[in-house]
């Protein structure tokens, strides 16, 4: 008998952690895509959004893109926090040199085909406040006055269902690569070169 309550008493203990511990997990993640070129790092720091049975989530016509505007005019292209690009060393994107440290990254949808990526020096909030009409949370309050670059992305659609957004780099090479984002049924790509 001491036995079986003994082991009654530790599922019990296990049920509350876990349920403990899914109370406690974000709704969408932080995730990090990350490349090494020569001797420095290039990183995506972004939230992971889940489809959770949504179906056409960029939408279409007149209305695409605009269910992830996040009240602004560009996607944030992740969740939470605005989507941000690190990098150790000078790049260039759409024809523009940046230089080492830390950008925002939002993605203009002006149509199912017709994405750009965009790159802007603005200034982010860890948190979401509606008083802050300053600094970007997610896509909120952008404004393309601080834009470092834009470039054109090449947009694909895809076989299958990205369920968790998700960015990562291909084709990297000591010259470049190309940084990827995709999700749902779709996914994007811009080069970008390595510069010294």
């Amino acid at each position: 008998m001491k036995q079986i309550a003994a082991g009654l008493i530790a599922i019990t203990v296990l049920s509350f952690s876990q349920v403990d511990a899914q109370q406690r997990r974000q709704p969408s993640p932080e995730g990090t895509a990350s490349v090494q070129v020569a001797n420095g790092w290039i990183d995506i720091v972004h939230g992971k959004p889940i489809l959770r049975g949504r179906t056409n989530i960029f939408g279409s016509g007149a209305d695409y893109g605009k269910t992830l505007f996040d009240g602004g005019t560009v996607w944030r292209a992740g969740a939470n926090v605005s989507t941000r690009l690190r990098n150790e060393m000078p790049l260039e994107i759409g024809g523009k040199r940046i230089p080492p440290g830390e950008l925002v990254i939002v993605i203009d949808l002006k149509s199912e085909k017709d994405w750009t990526f965009v790159l802007t020096s603005q200034s982010y909030a860890l948190t979401y406040d509606p008083q802050n009409t300053k600094d970007l949370y997610g896509a909120y309050n952008y404004r393309p006055d601080n834009d470092v670059a834009r470039a054109p992305m090449r947009v694909e659609a895809l076989p299958n269902t990205v369920e968790q957004l998700m960015w990562w780099f291909t084709d990297v090479t000591p010259a470049g690569g190309t940084m990827r984002v995709a999700w749902d049924k779709v996914t994007a790509s811009v080069p970008f070169k390595i510069l010294k």
